[in-house]
């Protein structure tokens, strides 16, 4: 590592050589505005609000872009020549933004709307000029994309083509540029995953998340319907970041003490829907190792990782659990066996979940998640939009109690907990499978190799004289590595866990949205991740076969895991999708 001596602002630093500016920057306390800038991601240097002086440079430079490679360079970020250029690109930017700021689902957390505070930037236009109003599209059951609002800042288009969907790109060119698909078709009718990525990378409201807090507020004032909610593993880990809470904070408790004062009738677990999940997949996967079915088997509770192999990979359907997810599950049982258990007619429950994932979204309405005429679930709102739905209703959240779930599908175990996470359904699954095929009580149950937040993992594991050999992807551009060997018979594993999004739920569409100037130096799907591990390091039950209600619900209700029941319920079916 070769370190050079240079100057910031007149003071005195060392930094590795080729270091960028912003970096350099950042090692030493001084933030440096991006609009662009998504590390790994979006390194374009296109925004310009990055600028800095250079001594001997012509021009500014991108701090974002520009590597620091001569001893003594003199670098300052703070001159009135670099300040009035970043105030003249908001000014710019400003010219033929929608600036109806007051009503946007953005403010107070819109990147733009920051920056203009901070260099004194109002909404009065220096720049006039033509101001063409854009229309918005609606057409998806996850998002809005409203142009009109757009910077052109190209993060939401970095994120799709990170996810290997590319989408979306730029169209048309100079003041004509616009955001947007293909032939300017509408986003539902391309091979969109529903992942959400792009919404959380969003610097302003251009991306949002369909909202469909409306529906729950109308359920629950209707005096006729039994509202019930379950949330999935990752809320707990995300939702207090819209309370001001520090990243990787566990909000468990307060969050059911709210869900309860909103007025749920019962407040439930997905935990008992991944508990359930591992059951099923479990099952599912001892018997195609036992009777030669297809393999190696790959996970099915990601909706966004569903969605992509029916479009580009549909002929390794095949592969696929047949299990429903988590939260399909919980919904499932909702309607068959709470239902009967307490007496209350199907039809007049209202099935809510609460999801870091939009993907799920499009999920909770595919055919063959329902029955009777009934979906398993009948709306999904986001992380966020619960944080709205807490702020609308006055709730105090940081000051409410901690408060349990309803035990009816309120108990889980340490295996469900960690399904936020990614390689996290693996773990929960070797666990119990490992137990099943060996006939025993096993006390090492951490399947560390599967942990973390990289892209692709692999690890081998012997298991009652058997080796069972594991492949463990997150985001979609890793996921086609694997099912790329899968095509080309490369594969030598058994057994595939597959998240859409980088890091898995934690990390997902629907959870808060933190700045690039967070995003860019915190790992936050990796703190978020540290919640889960440590709840189900803590639980006394971290095995799903182990969970009480698991055997009573299997005992009273479903009979045998896999069985004619359990499939009728738990199961589901894929179809192929256009690619284009």
């Amino acid at each position: 590592m070769e370190m050079i001596n240079i100057k910031i602002n007149g003071m005195p630093f060392s930094v590795e050589k080729n270091t960028t500016i912003l970096d350099a920057c950042h090692q030493f306390g001084i933030k440096i505005p991006t609009l662009c800038y998504l590390r790994d991601m979006n390194e374009i240097g296109a925004c310009r609000m990055c600028v800095c002086e250079v001594v001997g440079a012509r021009s500014l430079v991108a701090a974002c872009v520009f590597p620091i490679e001569r001893e003594g360079t003199e670098i300052i970020t703070n001159s009135p020549k670099v300040m009035e250029a970043r105030k003249t690109t908001l000014q710019l930017i400003l010219s033929n933004h929608d600036k109806k700021c007051l009503s946007c689902e953005r403010s107070n957390n819109c990147e733009l709307q920051t920056m203009c505070k901070e260099f004194g930037v109002d909404c009065e236009d220096r720049f006039a000029g033509e101001n063409p109003v854009l229309p918005i599209d609606t057409t998806t059951a996850h998002l809005v994309r409203n142009n009109n609002k757009c910077i052109l800042c190209r993060r939401c288009i970095a994120a799709c083509k990170e996810q290997h969907v590319g989408v979306i790109g730029a169209n048309n060119r100079g003041f004509d540029t616009v955001v947007g698909c293909a032939f300017d078709q509408d986003l539902a009718d391309v091979a969109c995953v529903s992942c959400g990525q792009c919404t959380v990378v969003c610097p302003t409201g251009a991306l949002i998340v369909k909202d469909e807090t409306d529906k729950v507020f109308e359920a629950l004032a209707d005096p006729d319907k039994y509202v019930v909610v379950q949330t999935a593993p990752a809320v707990r880990a995300a939702l207090g970041e819209d309370f001001g809470m520090p990243i990787g904070t566990n909000v468990e408790g307060k969050m059911v003490a709210a869900l309860r004062r909103l007025g749920f009738d019962k407040v439930f677990d997905t935990n008992f829907g991944a508990d359930l999940t591992i059951m099923e997949e479990g099952t599912e996967f001892i018997d195609r190792v036992k009777n030669g079915g297809v393999l190696p088997m790959i996970t099915s509770c990601s909706p966004g990782w569903v969605k992509f192999c029916e479009h580009y990979y549909p002929d390794l359907l095949p592969n696929l659990s047949t299990c429903k997810s988590p939260q399909q599950m919980t919904g499932a049982m909702i309607k068959s066996y709470f239902a009967e258990k307490e007496g209350i007619d199907p039809k007049k429950i209202v099935s809510v979940s609460v999801m870091p994932c939009t993907a799920k979204k499009f999920e909770h309405k595919r055919n063959n998640e329902g029955r009777d005429g009934m979906q398993d679930v009948d709306i999904v709102i986001t992380t966020r939009e619960l944080a709205d739905m807490i702020k609308k209703t006055g709730l105090q959240f940081t000051n409410l109690p901690d408060e349990q779930y309803d035990p009816a599908m309120g108990d889980f175990t340490g295996a469900a907990v960690i399904f936020g996470a990614t390689g996290g359904v693996m773990e929960a699954a070797l666990r119990t499978v490992a137990d099943v095929l060996t006939g025993e009580d096993l006390k090492e149950i951490d399947y560390t190799d599967v942990r973390g937040t990289e892209g692709i993992k692999y690890a081998a594991y012997e298991v009652a004289g058997m080796p069972v050999k594991v492949a463990v992807a997150s985001g979609l551009e890793n996921a086609s590595k694997i099912l790329d060997d899968i095509r080309a018979g490369k594969a030598d594993y058994q057994f595939v866990e597959i998240m859409c999004c980088p890091g898995g739920c934690v990390n997902g569409g629907g959870q808060p949205i933190q700045p690039a100037s967070v995003r860019n130096f915190i790992d936050i799907k990796a703190e978020r991740a540290k919640v889960l591990y440590n709840e189900d390091a803590n639980l006394p039950k971290r095995k799903s076969h182990d969970s009480p209600l698991i055997k009573k619900v299997y005992a009273e209700y479903l009979g045998e895991p896999g069985g004619h029941k359990a499939h009728e319920l738990l199961h589901t079916t894929y179809v192929e999708r256009n690619k284009y």
